[in-house]
């Protein structure tokens, strides 16, 4: 898998680096101006136990099998992100829309499967009618040196809250961890709920379901020393190459 690198801020100082095993959060140092690296909140909490429920699902599907949907659904995940981050900022969605797959790049038009879940969106966003105070921010915590991207952040009566959006049917425990290491880099915002709203939900006639998510962040912080102990003495791969390559050749007889 290439090194995908997306840029947070305008100035392209922020950015979020993925490569196939890892996922790092990048800025200046304010004092400095030299790049820090943050490991992400995902990766971390992937060291989390997945529980017995996973790994049943992992059994009933085998590796090979288990790969290609968790990829499938890596794949579907983004493009539904990616467009409701357009509907929150107000933009109209077609269905005939083209996002960027994740793993090749190239533009893709929604399925089926994936316009269902943005209507399932906007039918939460019609009946809860939250007020939009910021969407897909980067965050960083610099006591423990950590970062993520939360997805949402809105106050519904008069309570603020932080959501995360999944458009798979499971809330797995790392998902817990998830908003509840958000939360403890934003304590500033004084967040007072999180929640992961799951769209294109199956069993259910709404086909979205909205969860309240308990504050878990003593358990990130056990994922985060297990993934310290996993990854000590990792750093993120720094590798100079040249940007093309051209070989200068020359014919028999010249």
């Amino acid at each position: 898998m290439k090194k995908i690198i997306k840029y947070l801020s305008e100035d392209k100082k922020t950015m979020q680096i993925t490569c196939e095993d890892e996922r790092f959060y990048v800025k200046p140092d304010e004092k400095t101006g030299q790049d820090v690296f943050y490991p992400s909140v995902t990766w971390i909490c992937g060291h989390y136990p997945k529980g017995v429920a996973f790994y049943k699902w992992l059994a009933n599907h085998g590796w090979d099998e288990s790969e290609s949907l968790k990829q499938a659904a890596g794949d579907k995940g983004s493009k539904v992100h990616s467009a409701i981050m357009d509907l929150i900022d107000g933009n109209e969605i077609a269905m005939n829309m083209q996002y960027p797959n994740p793993k090749t790049g190239n533009l893709e038009e929604l399925a089926l499967e994936e316009y269902e879940c943005l209507l399932s969106f906007v039918n939460w966003f019609k009946e809860v009618k939250p007020l939009i105070i910021t969407r897909e921010v980067a965050i960083f915590n610099e006591e423990l040196h950590y970062a993520g991207t939360v997805d949402f952040l809105c106050q519904v009566k008069g309570e603020t809250w932080l959501i995360d959006f999944k458009t798979g049917q499971y809330i797995w425990p790392e998902y817990e961890l998830q908003v509840s290491a958000y939360r403890h880099a934003l304590m500033h915002h004084k967040i007072l709920k999180l929640g992961i709203l799951q769209v294109g939900y199956r069993l259910n006639k709404k086909k979205y379901k909205f969860t309240e998510i308990e504050d878990k962040f003593d358990l990130f912080k056990s994922a985060y020393r297990i993934w310290q102990n996993e990854q000590e003495g990792v750093e993120p791969k720094k590798i100079d190459l040249p940007t093309s390559l051209k070989l200068e050749t020359q014919q028999k007889g010249e």
